[in-house]
């Protein structure tokens, strides 16, 4: 049960992410989540960083979908000025939003990877899919009040995979 919560990866960045080596992983698409993944929850748009990202991505010819459990309104804010697609409100763990992601970029679950910040949203729900998945440390140090509840979660499967030298966090920073 607790290998659901595992990563396939985790770096400390979605810049740690690149595009050469997807492609030699035989990627053809990114999922990825937006709040604390890409950007800040709380910052409206994209930093020249993650443009510069999006950019390195499309030259690799990767296709990027993000998809959100956040609203609409937030979520096209960030996306429609990057011409990228999006799902909102996307009800991660649930698997639909990744299909419908897949089914968007013409790609499946393994050709595809999962990037996101939270176990409980992205990785679980990623890994429950059959995805490769990679877990990157939060943008912020702080959260909207729903993940603040799931952070508390994430805490104790992550000491528990430190414990089984399965994983280090945050200590790499």
């Amino acid at each position: 049960m607790l290998t659901n919560f595992l990563p396939n990866e985790y770096v400390k960045s979605v810049f740690d992410i690149h595009p050469k080596a997807l492609v030699e992983k035989g990627i053809k698409a990114i999922i990825t989540d937006l709040d604390n993944t890409l950007v800040e929850w709380d910052r409206p748009e994209a930093t020249p960083n993650i443009i510069k990202w999006f950019a390195d991505m499309k030259e690799h010819d990767i296709k990027v979908t993000i998809v959100s459990n956040n609203n609409e309104q937030r979520v096209k804010a960030f996306s429609d000025p990057l011409g990228i697609p999006f799902i909102h409100q996307a009800r991660k763990p649930l698997s639909a939003a990744f299909k419908k992601a897949t089914k968007i970029m013409g790609t499946n679950n393994e050709n595809t990877v999962i990037i996101g910040d939270q176990l409980l949203t992205d990785i679980l729900g990623g890994n429950r899919a059959q995805f490769y998945t990679i877990l990157v440390v939060p943008v912020a140090s702080s959260d909207g009040f729903f993940t603040k509840f799931n952070r508390m979660i994430e805490r104790r499967i992550m000491a528990r995979f430190k414990r089984k030298g399965l994983i280090k966090w945050e200590d790499e920073k």
